[in-house]
């Protein structure tokens, strides 16, 4: 009862024109960013962080919030209508929206998918409001070893369960943690690595580092495509809305089940792209009619955007509750939070709870006006992509290089923010992933001195890692984790094994 009355007070709180005009200003931007091939919501959180630190954090959070829905949001348009997916998680839309667009279907299928993208994102925000407050309710039992234990879990379920390759994996986030030891180290103030460069005492800035890897990367690769946009035109009617909505029963066993895999692997580090596939393939599989996708079925529109909503949406539980961004954009809302003094994780509930649940009213507020929004603005933002590219990233470059300077009024950082920009444009061309650089580089100093002190505290003995309950149960989940296509291996095989052995010859 208590967080209902919580979430009530957080509605109360949004439902002034400050809050509403920030929320509208984020979802357009987020849509904008969206529609654009090569950003996406990341990248458009990364970029657009800087206009945020002259607000309270309540605003922030909502506009950055916005900004990420209508990323959401956006990412189907182009799919729809230009068969080049806005968003990585967009690519599973294209193999039925497109045929329809072609089909002179454009309508349907953007209002399939923007009324599942709601779908999904209502779903994973109903999970947030119950599960994060239950999460948050161990608060009291952490301690250095919990919190250590809980970033090696991370760390290891980004290794073990995610879908890119293991080595590129770790490559990528043993870069992040040897990045993030730049600096002065915070338990016994030694320098390390600065190699006496003054700019380097105060250490890698993490907002710094994202604009280049997600902002100016992109446009790096963009440039290298030199994307050529021609696509079908569309706009939407209350007839074609309302004959979709009529529809939505005949698909309730989609929309659900792609709604579980998204929150599942939203909160695990799966990600949206291996939700809007998976989401995808089993609607493909369950169906009566399988032939009939990839011809312009509208359930393959819902199964994929349901589930990347959801698992985009639902990524923010670990980060609010544990501190542990579960996506690229959770990562990057997690570094905007503390820079605004906000530290992500048990405590947030107990020591800022009107923030916590005025964040959480913001979503369902958000994806409700973002809903109407898209529906209403198709034609316009459609007319983007028209646009010379030429144009538009002399202006994405600007405002990169101005967030980066404004965040220490360093000049210092701009050049390390194109560093960064090579390096994430290497990184992506090599296939080796961002995220878990991202989240080495904004976890890697909490992981450490949770590490040291929790050294300090035991004596140096590893057992503190094992020495109650909770703790012992996280590392040792950690610990399955890492190992854990290992483990699947050795039980598939004896699964085959056992098979084989009782099949009659």
């Amino acid at each position: 009862m208590e967080a209902f009355g919580l979430l009530l007070h957080g509605f109360a709180v949004l439902l002034t024109w400050k809050t509403l005009v920030l929320m509208m200003v984020g979802l357009v931007l987020g849509i904008f960013v969206g529609v654009l091939p090569g950003l996406g919501g990341p990248n458009g959180v990364a970029i657009l962080l800087p206009l945020t630190f002259t607000m309270d954090p309540t605003s922030a959070i909502v506009m950055l919030s916005c900004i990420y829905w209508g990323a959401l949001f956006g990412g189907a348009i182009t799919s729809i209508l230009f068969n080049i997916p806005g968003e990585a998680w967009s690519v599973a839309t294209t193999f039925d929206g497109y045929p329809m667009a072609q089909q002179g279907r454009a309508a349907e299928a953007l209002t399939a998918a923007f009324t599942s993208s709601f779908i999904g994102s209502l779903v994973a925000v109903l999970l947030i409001t119950f599960l994060a407050p239950m999460i948050s309710s161990f608060a009291l039992k952490f301690g250095p070893p919990e919190f250590f234990a809980v970033y090696l879990l991370t760390f290891c379920s980004f290794v073990g369960l995610g879908r890119e390759a293991k080595h590129k994996t770790v490559i990528s986030m043993s870069l992040g943690l040897l990045l993030a030891g730049i600096g002065m180290d915070t338990v016994s103030g030694q320098l390390r690595m600065t190699f006496g460069s003054a700019e380097l005492l105060r250490g890698i800035n993490f907002l710094v580092a994202v604009i280049g890897l997600f902002g100016i990367s992109e446009i790096l690769l963009t440039m290298e495509e030199r994307l050529a946009l021609r696509g079908h035109a569309a706009s939407i009617s209350l007839r074609v809305v309302l004959s979709v909505w009529k529809d939505l029963p005949k698909y309730w066993v989609t929309l659900l089940r792609s709604s579980f895999i998204g929150c599942w692997l939203g909160i695990t580090p799966g990600g949206a792209i291996a939700a809007s596939f998976m989401g995808y393939n089993l609607a493909k599989r369950f169906a009566k009619d399988s032939e009939s996708f990839g011809k312009g079925r509208i359930e393959g529109v819902f199964a994929p955007e349901t589930a990347a909503h959801a698992s985009g949406t639902s990524a923010l539980l670990p980060m609010l509750a544990l501190g542990i961004p579960g996506s690229g954009t959770a990562a990057i809302l997690l570094g905007g939070l503390m820079v605004w003094g906000l530290n992500p994780g048990p405590l947030l509930f107990v020591e800022h709870k009107d923030f916590v649940w005025g964040l959480i009213a913001s979503m369902y507020l958000g994806n409700v006006v973002g809903l109407v929004l898209v529906l209403t603005t198709v034609p316009i933002f459609a007319s983007i992509l028209r646009v010379p590219f030429a144009a538009v990233a002399p202006m994405i470059v600007v405002s990169c290089a101005i967030g980066a300077y404004a965040i220490q009024n360093a000049m210092f950082d701009i050049w390390l923010m194109l560093g960064f920009g090579v390096v994430g444009y290497v990184f992506k061309k090599i296939g080796i992933p961002l995220a878990p650089f991202t989240l080495a580089l904004v976890l890697g100093n909490r992981a450490e001195d949770a590490f040291r002190l929790s050294m300090i505290g035991a004596s140096g003995d590893l057992k503190v890692f094992w020495s109650n309950g909770l703790v012992g149960s996280i590392t040792t989940l950690a610990i399955v984790l890492l190992f854990w296509p290992v483990i699947d291996g050795v039980l598939g095989r004896l699964g085959w094994t056992q098979r084989t052995r009782t099949t009659p010859r």
